[in-house]
């Protein structure tokens, strides 16, 4: 069990290292078109478009590594005065709400991808690929929400 949770943390990983390669041009090409927009009155065509895209990769391709390293916004300013088992308990049914939201994004994204025929405005990029990137994302993260699930439920059996 141990080496299949290991493998899931390296597929998120190794996902959320190839989302932040879009990171540079995403930064190049806001750069030169706002130069062009300030400098020159002629914005960069198809900037917004390209930026779009690139954030939904990286932001998609980064929510199951995030996941993995506790990075999502959490309050536990309520569940932080409970006991270890009753906070615990709470992390459970927190999981499980979270990977049947998870998994409903993941098949909708799986759906929706399967109809994808539309196409950009302005630079006619494919959408297809994007909604299946919904559905990737989705499945890593889902993944890392188990492999949580099965350390809270490791963790209640040893407790």
């Amino acid at each position: 069990m141990e080496r299949i949770q290991n493998l899931i943390q390296k597929i998120t990983y190794l996902s959320c290292i190839g989302g932040m390669f879009f990171a540079i041009p995403l930064m190049f090409i806001t750069t030169f078109d706002a130069m062009g927009r300030s400098f020159f009155s002629k914005p960069l065509p198809g900037a917004v478009e390209l930026c779009e895209y690139m954030l939904c990769v990286i932001v998609l391709l980064g929510a199951g590594y995030t996941q993995q390293i506790k990075g999502h916004v959490g309050v536990d300013f309520v569940t932080s005065r409970l006991s270890p088992q009753r906070r615990r308990i709470i992390q459970l049914i927190t999981n499980v709400l979270s990977m049947i939201v998870i998994s409903i994004l993941t098949y909708q994204g799986f759906t929706q991808a399967l109809e994808e025929k539309t196409v950009s405005d302005m630079l006619r990029i494919p959408q297809k690929p994007f909604r299946f990137l919904v559905f990737v994302a989705g499945l890593l993260l889902l993944a890392e929400f188990s492999v949580e699930f099965l350390r809270l439920l490791r963790k209640r059996e040893e407790g």
